[in-house]
């Protein structure tokens, strides 16, 4: 079941599920994935049950919706500060070099490496535990709040002060926090 997100001309939100084939409908009742999320959550059930227990609508066109600037991202919140964007995962090579160097600079650190580096190399050497060990703690980022997420097709902005930029396509794990305070 693929989600999306459709903004509809009032400012409301259309929550459109599809199948492979099959073309995108309405979820019934939903205000926004997040709500469906929260609903799911709540209740301790999948968020799929939810979908189907309030049953599909309209079709939705979502081939006119993104040709139109229509979609929203993934999941958004009434309040953007409370959507964080983070990330946790051994950073590629090249990346942890960059910004290796970025912070040996920022710092004039001379002797031993930089905190970034150090993080890295306890990364390769213990991110993938034998069984029954632990295993080093992957790198934790944050990206920012929900004003910085930016839907398919969406305009990536930098702020003035940005040297450079670009997109990182990656796979996004998305959490939502119980009323009773569980993922």
């Amino acid at each position: 079941m693929l989600i999306s997100q459709v903004k509809n001309a009032d400012g409301s939100i259309t929550v459109a599920v599809r199948e492979e084939g099959a073309p995108a409908r309405a979820v019934k009742g939903a205000q926004s994935v997040h709500a469906l999320a929260l609903e799911a959550a709540n209740s301790g059930r999948s968020l799929k049950s939810v979908i189907e227990e309030k049953g599909l609508g309209d079709i939705v066109d979502i081939k006119d919706a993104y040709a139109k600037g229509q979609f929203l991202p993934p999941i958004t919140h009434p309040d953007p500060a409370h959507l964080h964007l983070t990330g946790t995962g051994l950073t590629h090579l090249g990346s942890a070099a960059t910004r290796d160097a970025m912070h040996a600079a920022v710092s004039k650190v001379e002797e031993g490496a930089t905190d970034t580096m150090k993080m890295f190399k306890m990364g390769l050497e213990g991110g993938k535990p034998k069984p029954g060990e632990k295993g080093v703690q992957p790198e934790w980022f944050y990206k920012g709040n929900g004003t910085q997420s930016v839907a398919p097709g969406g305009d990536l902005v930098s702020p003035s002060f940005a040297e450079d930029g670009g997109e990182e396509p990656e796979m996004a794990g998305i959490y939502v926090i119980s009323d009773k305070g569980v993922p």
